[in-house]
């Protein structure tokens, strides 16, 4: 008896047609459409969030503030990471090819550093200027000032574009790793290999300000619930006008430490996982599956999009400014003078 042996399912190419070409993974049809939704969900997230609070910050008045001015500088370099990171990553991830061209592929990466980085560097210093708002309420205003935001600005954005351009356009990346890139590069493939000396660098740029943010977030949430039972022990004492002030400042107090708290979980959540893995891989020879840094990394690409969702939608003010954003009525003549924090 003989028995038909089916033939090998042949194997798709990204460039069907180019010698050299990288072997595509294909997924079902079921798989691939949920993978786009959840990609580039998040794209679209980052991009038209961010763009909502760089909108709010510039166009009303109130709120130009040293403090928000670091805010919409946060919300722009996450903005550029939804524009010029995520959806051709998402391209990337789904197709297991890269069509954007090897010049492309370069600036992409230098883009994903650059921006990421960025973002890294304005929430620590967002966590500074916080922490100066909630334990010196009344020298704030002469310690942080716009020529003090403006430093922080331009230090978070020069670091990060001059890092991972000079890194990656030099190829001091791939120094010692001459025969792992040669034996990875094919077309169509977009790998970026970090020697173990830089991906050491790279993690020492992460937790530097990852621990500054841990230690000044944890100061925040104890000075704050120091001062929420501090003005209710005052206002159980004496019954006065003031009481329900006083009420109200606790409750914003407690507010703004739940939220700094959340702020500071999400980032660890989104970017611990990959800084990790990235050391763990370099030091042992490369050998995360591909699906699991694809993971890692779109869970980092996610803290962009959920920045404007813990920085911004958590307050009523930034709420009202989107209600005015949506409708038009930023159009309308003097909206920018629109009191956004009244009841």
């Amino acid at each position: 008896m003989s028995t038909e042996l089916s033939p090998p399912a042949p194997v798709q190419l990204c460039y069907e047609n180019l010698n050299g070409s990288c072997v595509k993974t294909s997924y079902s049809p079921g798989p691939r459409v949920m993978l786009y939704l959840v990609f580039g969900s998040g794209a679209v997230l980052a991009v038209f969030g961010n763009l909502l609070v760089m909108i709010s910050m510039l166009h009303f008045k109130q709120l130009h503030s040293p403090a928000n001015f670091l805010i919409a500088s946060l919300a722009c370099a996450d903005f550029l990471v939804g524009v010029t990171v995520m959806p051709f990553s998402t391209v990337r991830s789904v197709e297991s090819c890269w069509y954007f061209g090897e010049i492309y592929c370069t600036f992409h990466s230098c883009f994903n550093g650059s921006f990421c980085y960025a973002s890294i560097f304005h929430l620590c210093f967002i966590s500074v200027d916080k922490f100066i708002a909630v334990t010196d309420p009344l020298i704030y205003p002469t310690r942080f000032t716009a020529s003090v935001s403006g430093i922080c600005i331009a230090f978070s954005w020069l670091l990060s574009i001059l890092y991972s351009f000079s890194l990656l356009c030099s190829g001091a990346n791939e120094t010692g790793l001459e025969e792992l890139v040669s034996g990875l590069s094919c077309v169509g493939g977009c790998q970026i290999a970090v020697n173990s000396n830089w991906v050491f660098v790279n993690f020492v740029l992460f937790f530097i300000p990852t621990l500054v943010m841990i230690i000044v977030y944890s100061k925040i949430f104890l000075v704050a619930k120091q001062q929420a039972r501090k003005i209710e022990s005052l206002s159980n004492k004496t019954e006065t006008s003031s009481d329900s002030y006083k009420d109200r400042v606790a409750k914003r107090e407690r507010k703004a430490a739940k939220t700094l708290g959340i702020a500071v979980i999400a980032f660890l959540i989104s970017w611990l996982p990959y800084f990790i893995d990235i050391v763990i891989d370099a030091f042992l020879g490369f050998i995360t599956p591909t699906y699991i840094y694809e993971i890692l990394v779109w869970f980092a690409y996610y803290n962009s999009a959920m920045n404007p969702l813990i920085y911004a939608f958590f307050y009523p003010w930034f709420r009202k400014a989107i209600k005015l954003i949506i409708t038009g009525k930023v159009l309308r003549e003097n909206s920018s003078t629109t009191n956004l924090f009244s009841d």
